[in-house]
């Protein structure tokens, strides 16, 4: 770590003809407080000077009589023999900044000066240099010290080779190889050459932190008891030099001598045929010899492993215990051999039906048994067991004899029947004897209450089918909003279902079925139409023209005939029709992709809208997107829903409306349903929004109404009306914040306080802010963390931390990332402050800015540091 005090007592030089120059930077450095400068403007005392003081940075004209920069640095390189010209070059010439790198110097600085950036590439230039300074000085003496302990080590090598076994000498400090013996070549199949040096990590030995905390121990243990009597023993895996493991039995002691570093000693011992030989008992102990497949020991405590997970995830696990039909029966006419040639075979099959993550095993005889891990309904396990029993159908081959099987399956649910494995299985078993006494060939749920379900799902699919006839559906609208006006562009319609005696029933519980049924074709044209009839009637009822959107599955593009359906019901309504939209998902696009363009081309020939749904969550082709005759992209909620808070989302959004609006396509985002959320959309050039913030769904009438009202969006804020200076504070101290604020009133800036990151991301939504001061302790997340994000949602702020608490790695890290620009520590002083955050806005309006003076109006209004200013 380079302290400040080692920066200001860095020795300086600096080479200039003209003294006006020399006096400058004299004072400019003086004036920060650097301690050591000294200054010449004879260039050709350099190279003496540099061998005499060895200075840590030469400030070096490049234009100057009698000899240049360049011959210059040209005499200074045999004195830095790595190659490290500590020299920072000043020219007014910007073609000969390329060959002054080229000539050995590490920055250079433009004439005429500009203070802060003098300043901030003549610290950065000495702390690069004292810290390759240090780094020289840290090898060196590291060299020293292994080439001693290399010596000493050498008396012990003849006895190393002399053991079977594979020796490890390590050095406790850096856990570094410093010797090893022959068999551990032989072990690990590298040369005695490679292995000197090599990090005990990479071989496999443990990590640099584990290593050193046991020889602490050990060294601890020896200095109040005595030595130990016997070696430290661990089982681990060392690592080949062709990253094979090998297991070995390793021991380990701490060698001390008075006035010489200590050396962790390590005895390997390969135990590689004993470890084969326990995998062997584990797997006879735990798998079905015949199938392979886990038999009932394994498969209950997998079970048991499963739950205890579930109950973390909130996960529901099906249980289904597979009996085979009159298995006894041809195991007796066919023999045991084919018999058991028969489970084999089934046992495949049965793999074959499960998920990666779920687990099949064999409980004994001719039962088997499924573990089936669940996020929704017990649909899941009503499918895998009809993909058993189709599994079944075909026939087995039994050397030349053929063998038709049925299974009787039991399911069993956690949490709903029991919650441990025991009882999970003694109640699919006694459901899959129902399911056998019930006539084989069929499955049956431990409880009457899922058997109810099921049947409840049928019931839903004969409902929906009566649903057109007794007129049961709707739709419901939900207004999109144009950002730029404010004002409604247009609906989307939502289907519900108001189905007798259960009310409005939302698409998430019936349109699986209609999907998985066929459905869902017949509903999709009869949604096209009822649009276009709505339409129609808000045209005739005085509410005017309102753009529908109706979503198109893909399987109307497949199995109906889409294009007309939409012809037929523009013209049944008389509709124009620039008012319907289609929506269709990225999967709906790429299911067939040349007929969806051919239908998309000739309704657009019409004048029928078409857009993206759910844009970002499928699979489609950005060189297919262009074939595609589409008006807009729609951002899905998933990156809607933390666009203010989560960067990946912010940029994946924004990156759909960059390449949207680079293809002259219009951007929706749906799911808004905060301020924060609406304007940060806003400033990023969104064209519509969509969401509960504006309107939830609405019913026909209810729709028409709001348009009729008129109602638009909140306008945005004012930028003429803020400060051209804002300043967001972040702590979760109130006293703090209240200080802060009393700070910084009086230099003019609009201020923002937030006590957690979720204030701070709205604030920043809301407002455009310059500088953001942050403490590093906060809620939910630290100081760094939630500037590191800013970073990425908003890059052009500057980002301060402000804080008591000194753990700097994590700061420093940030820093050196570029997420952090500068770390003040509390309590802080008042003015040096103010001028700190002066400064911090005047560096944004240098980067930022249209180039003006600072404090013209609309640009900086801040002043420099007194210091500063005198010298320019």
């Amino acid at each position: 770590m380079i302290s400040q005090n080692d920066i200001s007592h860095a020795r300086i030089l600096i080479v200039d003809d003209q003294p006006v120059n020399v006096e400058l930077l004299e004072y400019l450095l003086n004036a920060t407080g650097y301690k050591a400068v000294s200054s010449t403007t004879d260039p050709r005392v350099v190279a003496g000077w540099h061998a005499e003081h060895r200075y840590d940075l030469i400030i070096l004209d490049l234009q100057m009589p009698g000899m240049s920069g360049f011959e210059v640095m040209e005499a200074l390189k045999p004195l830095e023999p790595d190659g490290w010209l500590p020299i920072l070059v000043v020219t007014a010439q910007p073609d000969h900044k390329m060959r002054a790198f080229e000539s050995g110097a590490r920055d250079f600085i433009s004439k005429p000066f500009d203070p802060i950036e003098t300043l901030m590439r003549i610290r950065n230039m000495l702390e690069m240099r004292l810290l390759h300074a240090r780094e020289r000085s840290y090898n060196a003496r590291l060299e020293q010290t292994v080439r001693d302990r290399t010596a000493e080590l050498q008396r012990f090598r003849s006895a190393m080779d002399a053991t079977a076994d594979a020796i490890f000498l390590l050095d406790t400090e850096s856990a570094e190889v410093v010797d090893v013996n022959e068999g551990a070549c032989r072990m690990l199949a590298y040369p005695r050459a490679e292995m000197l040096g090599q990090s005990a990590s990479r071989l496999g030995l443990g990590t640099p932190d584990a290593l050193r905390k046991q020889a602490e121990r050990m060294a601890d243990y020896a200095a109040a008891v005595g030595p130990a009597r016997a070696p430290e023993l661990a089982e681990l895996e060392l690592m080949r030099r062709d990253l094979i493991a090998v297991p070995v039995e390793l021991y380990w002691q701490l060698l001390q001598r008075p006035g010489q570093p200590s050396v962790m000693l390590g005895v390997a011992r390969d135990i590689s045929e004993r470890r084969q030989a326990e995998e062997l008992l584990q797997r006879m102990a735990h798998y079905d010899s015949l199938t392979g497949l886990p038999n009932r020991t394994l498969f209950f405590k997998t079970l048991g492993d499963v739950i205890a997970l579930a109950q973390d995830k909130a996960w529901r696990i099906a249980v289904l215990v597979v009996g085979l039909d009159r298995f006894k029966s041809i195991n007796d006419s066919l023999g045991t051999g084919r018999g058991d040639d028969l489970l084999r075979q089934f046992s495949n099959r049965l793999v074959q039906c499960v998920r990666i993550r779920d687990t099949a095993g064999r409980l004994g005889g001719d039962e088997f048994a499924l573990i089936l891990t669940m996020n929704r309904d017990q649909q899941d396990a009503v499918n895998a067991a009809n993909e058993v029993r189709d599994a079944l159908r075909q026939p087995f081959e039994l050397d030349g004899q053929q063998a038709v099987l049925s299974a009787s399956i039991g399911i069993a649910m956690y949490p709903d029947d029991a919650t441990d494995p025991e009882t999970l299985v003694k109640y699919a078993d006694t459901a899959m004897s129902r399911a056998k006494q019930a006539g084989r060939d069929g499955y049956r749920f431990f409880t009457a209450g899922m058997n109810v379900q099921v049947l409840a799902r049928l019931d839903m699919e004969l409902a929906l089918r009566r649903a057109f006839d007794n007129d049961e559906l709707r739709l419901h609208y939900q207004p999109k909003v144009n950002l730029h006006t404010g004002a409604i562009a247009g609906v989307e319609s939502l289907l519900r279902w108001q189905r007798p005696g259960f009310g409005l029933i939302y698409p998430a519980e019936f349109v699986p079925v209609l999907e998985d049924t066929g459905l869902v074709v017949r509903v999709g044209n009869w949604i096209i139409d009822a649009a276009c009839k709505q339409i129609a009637a808000w045209l005739g009822d005085g509410t005017g023209p309102v753009r529908v959107a109706v979503n198109v599955a893909s399987r109307q593009f497949v199995e109906g005939d889409l294009e007309q359906e939409v012809r037929d019901a523009l013209a049944r309504h008389q509709v124009p029709p620039e008012l319907l939209e289609l929506e269709l998902t990225e999967t709906a696009l790429m299911s067939n992709a040349d007929r969806t363009i051919t239908v998309l081309k000739n309704l657009k020939a019409i004048g029928v809208k078409a857009a993206i749904d759910d844009f970002g969550t499928g699979y489609s082709s950005l060189a297919y997107l262009q074939r595609f005759p589409i008006d807009k992209l729609k951002i899905d909620i998933a990156f809607v829903r933390e666009i203010t808070t989560n960067p990946n989302d912010a940029a994946i959004a924004l990156a759909i409306i960059s390449m949207a609006h680079s293809l002259k396509l219009q951007v929706i985002a749906e799911g808004v349903e905060s301020r924060a959320q609406l304007e940060y959309l806003r400033r990023s050039r969104c064209d519509e929004i969509q969401g509960y913030f504006f309107s939830r769904p609405l019913p026909p009438e209810e729709l028409g109404q709001l348009v009729r009202s008129a109602r638009s969006l909140p306008p945005a804020p004012g930028e003429a009306s803020q400060a051209a200076q804002t300043l967001l504070i972040v702590d979760e101290d109130v006293n703090v914040l209240s200080s802060l604020h009393r700070l910084f009133r009086r230099d003019g800036y609009q201020i923002l306080t937030a006590a957690t990151p979720t204030e701070a991301f709205e604030l920043l939504a809301l407002h455009p802010v310059q500088v953001i001061v942050c403490d590093q302790r906060l809620p939910v997340m630290s100081g760094t963390e939630f500037l590191s994000k800013v970073k990425e949602i908003y890059p052009e702020t500057i980002r301060i931390i402000l804080s008591g608490y000194t753990g700097l790695e994590a700061v420093l890290d940030s820093i050196n990332r570029g997420a952090i620009y500068r770390f003040y520590t509390k309590p802080w002083d008042d003015t040096q402050l103010r001028d700190n955050i002066r400064l911090a806005f005047h560096h944004y309006w240098l980067m930022h800015g249209s180039g003006k003076l600072a404090g013209e109006p609309g640009e900086d209004a801040t002043a420099l540091q007194p210091a500063v200013q005198e010298v320019k």
